[in-house]
């Protein structure tokens, strides 16, 4: 339960930080800013997984976890056409 907790907070950082890059105006609440981070974290964490160094904690994971956030994000974007 308490790893829900931490994804969920995690999830929060990283979908505020992509919010705050991708340009334009994002209508979206808590629970989807949290499922984009979340999303988007699991997606760069799977790729630093398969290049071999994956810890979620270390500055490649933060980042690689912010650019998953804002690819996540701009997908988002094209399927609910919004700019």
């Amino acid at each position: 339960m308490f790893s829900l907790l931490i994804w969920c907070v995690y999830g929060l950082f990283v979908g505020s930080i992509a919010k705050a890059i991708v340009p334009g105006e994002e209508r979206m609440g808590f629970f989807q800013t949290v499922a984009i981070g979340v999303a988007g974290s699991y997606a760069g964490g799977a790729v630093l997984y398969l290049l071999g160094s994956y810890d979620s904690i270390s500055p490649s994971g933060i980042l690689m976890g912010i650019a998953g956030g804002v690819l996540s994000l701009v997908v988002y974007n094209k399927l609910t056409n919004q700019s």
